[in-house]
């Protein structure tokens, strides 16, 4: 929920031409992690969670691209990338440790 808040405050540096473009991608895709994992537990079904995890995997990548795209196109600074590109790669690995216990052995 921090992450979404922090690309929340870092899309509304971006131009206002990008309020249906960028802004709302980066948004959106933040958006999905979090409500990825609840919809996912909600289940009540370890596959479905995994594969909610797997989904919320996707979104939290396509919030990094995005997030480079800006630099790219200069809508933010590099320190602000950064800070939210540290927050991606924590929750990333979060996210692989609960799917990797999830996940039954062989």
């Amino acid at each position: 929920m921090s992450m979404v808040e922090q690309a929340y405050r870092l899309t509304k540096t971006f131009p206002g031409e990008e309020r249906f473009g960028l802004t709302s991608q980066l948004r959106r895709a933040a958006v999905s992690i979090p409500s990825n994992i609840a919809e996912g537990h909600g289940r009540k079904a370890t596959g479905a969670f995994i594969n909610h995890l797997s989904i919320a995997a996707g979104s939290l990548m396509e919030v990094e691209t995005c997030v480079q795209i800006a630099v790219r196109l200069g809508y933010t600074s590099d320190a602000a990338a950064f800070a939210l590109l540290e927050q991606c790669g924590e929750i990333g690995r979060m996210l692989n440790c609960l799917t990797n216990s999830l996940i039954p052995e062989s």
